[in-house]
């Protein structure tokens, strides 16, 4: 398959650029400059463009089998008004793009397989969250929603349509163990708050065999959760990291310091949520990595 991803320089994108390469997919990454030299690998190639704008780039999509969308500003910073509104319009601006830049085909299949997140459930203490359950009411599950909306509107125009809900990607270079590893290394890890928050997580090189999945699936449309089907409390994960690191993992991160540090995204890292891959597990789909201890292992070790 020939396909586009936005988004493709980043944490994940990486990953799942090289494991479709892999699998003897072409890949073009979109990406704003082409101004710095960029490696040359067979499979992958590039095209110049903004996502969150309309341009040129757009008259290329008619080329290609399918686009996996993955842009969108990271959540993981101190949130102003400036900042949500960034958060909010790099996701929803760039899925809307990609939609209208889509043709109505009427001699092949069209895939658009378009990033979400867990976020979209809003927060519901031990209550276990399946593809069918309703969306949140916060700032992330309303960002998550209308992104969503965006790239429905693809099945309008015959469309296939998969949104691809992501728990806490874990994986070596970056994400969220990129900013959590260095704190146990140097002895001050441990539980965010009370610890009892649930963490739905996915080790990357499991969310990227999922996309191969879905990509042979083509009877698979709609919303789909992308995440470990044994998420953690935050306790949990902390010992976990601290039993790899063969560091402490009891030095608490007090919940009023987290909310002082991050403002209104401290409030978010304080709460979780408990999410289940209901349909990728009824597909048959099988996690190489379904259990957090190894999971840590196989990425910090």
């Amino acid at each position: 398959m020939k396909l586009l991803i936005t988004g493709g320089t980043g944490f994940v994108g990486r990953e799942l650029s090289s494991r479709l390469i892999q699998e003897g997919h072409e890949v073009t990454i979109l990406t704003r400059s082409l101004k710095s030299p960029q490696k040359q690998k067979a499979g992958l190639s590039y095209l110049e463009g903004d996502p969150t704008e309309k341009g040129q780039w757009q008259e290329a999509v008619k080329d290609y089998n399918g686009v996996i969308n993955l842009a969108g500003a990271s959540i993981f910073s101190k949130w102003s008004e400036e900042y949500k509104k960034t958060i909010r319009d790099s996701r929803v601006f760039t899925t809307r793009n990609i939609v209208e830049a889509i043709p109505q085909f009427k001699d092949k299949e069209f895939h658009l397989f378009s990033a979400s997140a867990v976020g979209y459930y809003g927060f519901h203490g031990d209550e276990e969250f399946t593809e069918e359950s309703p969306p949140g009411s916060d700032f992330l599950a309303s960002v998550a929603a209308e992104w969503e909306a965006e790239a429905k509107k693809a099945q309008d125009k015959g469309t296939r349509v998969v949104i691809t809900r992501f728990g806490i990607v874990l994986g070596e270079r970056g994400g969220a163990l990129g900013q959590m590893v260095p704190l146990f290394k140097r002895f001050i890890g441990g539980p965010i708050g009370s610890g009892r928050q649930w963490f739905s997580w996915v080790h990357i090189k499991d969310l990227s065999e999922a996309f191969i999945f879905l990509i042979k699936h083509h009877e698979i449309t709609g919303s789909v959760n992308i995440c470990s089907p044994n998420p953690v409390r935050n306790r949990d994960l902390a010992k976990a990291i601290g039993r790899v690191l063969n560091r402490p993992s009891f030095v608490p991160a007090p919940g009023f310091m987290v909310k002082l540090v991050l403002g209104e995204f401290g409030s978010v890292i304080l709460k979780g949520q408990k999410v289940i891959p209901k349909r990728l597990l009824e597909k048959g789909f099988l996690f190489q990595f379904p259990e957090i201890n190894s999971a840590l292992e196989s990425i910090l070790k």
